[in-house]
C-alpha cells in the first residue's frame, strides 16, 4: 500500500520527513508488508519518553500473523517514509532523511501469545543496538540508508524459545539539543523463537519508564566545532539498559 501526495496532505506528513518500521526479514526472506508487525501507520515520532506509545508505536497496527525466527538468524528490519516504502517516486527522504542521525536498537519481551499479547506491562530486554562508528563517523541510520531502508542484526543464540514481542526503535537525535527535540520511531514484530537457548534476563526495565526526557543519550547536542554531526567525535550510546552478552 502507498500513499498518494494527495492522502499524504490529508495526513499531514508530506513535509515530513520521518519514518516506519514496517516489515521484517528473517535471513534475507522478506516476511510482508504489516505481516507479523504492530506499526504506527502514521510516520511522526514519539517525543515524550513517558507516553505510552513508547512501547509499540502510535496506535499501531494489527496482525494475526507470529513470524518463526530460530535463535541465530539474521534479522532484517525494513524502514520507509511511509507505509509502503516512498511517498512519492524519487522520495529523498525515504527510507528517512539524511539529517535524522542517530542509533538503532532492539528489545525483547517474553509474551504468552505474540498475536494477542497486550504492550502495557511487559519486561523488556535489550538484545542489541547499533551506535556510532567514530571511526568512519557513520550512525546506526547511515547504514540503513545505504542499506535502502533495511537495518539488520543477528538474533541472538542464548534466547530461550517461546513467542516474544521484538520492540525495533529508532531514535534521530538531530534536534536532540533541545528538550523534547529527540525523536523515536518504534514498532514491534510478533515472533516464535526457536532454539536450545536457555537465556533468562536478570534484569528488565518498564518501557515507558526506561528513559527520560533529559537523559544525556537523549537531550544531546551531536554537531561538533565543525558542525557536523559526528558527536564531536565521541563514543556515543544509545539509552536504556546494556544490551544482552550470550
Amino acid at each position: 500500500m502507498r500513499f498518494s501526495i494527495i492522502a499524504a496532505l490529508a495526513f499531514g506528513v508530506i513535509v515530513e520527513a520521518h519514518s516506519i518500521f514496517q516489515r521484517l526479514s528473517v535471513n534475507g526472506k522478506d516476511m510482508g508488508q504489516l505481516n507479523g508487525i504492530r506499526a504506527s501507520l502514521n510516520n511522526n515520532p514519539m517525543q515524550d519518553v513517558m507516553s505510552s506509545d513508547m512501547i509499540c508505536g502510535r496506535n499501531p497496527s494489527s496482525s494475526q500473523t507470529i513470524i518463526n525466527i530460530a535463535a541465530g538468524d539474521k534479522i532484517g528490519a525494513y524502514w520507509g517514509h511511509v507505509i509502503g516504502g516512498a511517498q512519492f517516486p524519487n522520495d529523498p527522504d525515504n527510507p528517512i532523511a539524511k539529517s535524522h542521525k542517530g542509533p538503532i536498537s532492539a528489545y525483547l519481551a517474553k509474551v504468552g501469545n505474540a498475536a494477542s499479547a497486550g504492550a502495557a506491562g511487559l519486561k523488556w530486554f535489550k538484545i542489541v543496538e547499533e551506535n556510532f562508528d567514530t571511526g568512519s563517523n557513520t550512525w546506526a541510520v547511515d547504514k540503513m540508508i545505504v542499506n535502502n531502508g533495511w537495518s539488520y542484526f543477528n538474533f541472538p543464540k542464548c534466547i530461550a524459545p517461546g513467542q516474544y514481542l521484538l520492540r525495533v526503535e529508532l531514535l534521530a537525535l538531530h534536534s536532540a539539543h533541545q528538550i523534547n527535540g529527540a525523536q523515536f520511531y518504534i514498532s514491534c514484530a510478533q515472533i516464535n523463537v526457536s532454539g536450545s537457548g536457555s537465556f533468562e534476563p536478570r534484569s528488565t526495565v518498564n518501557i515507558p519508564g526506561a528513559y527520560s526526557q533529559n537523559d544525556p543519550s537523549i537531550f544531546i547536542n551531536i554537531y561538533g566545532t565543525t558542525g557536523q554531526p559526528d558527536n564531536g567525535g565521541r563514543p556515543y550510546k544509545a539509552p536504556g539498559p546494556e544490551a544482552i552478552t550470550c
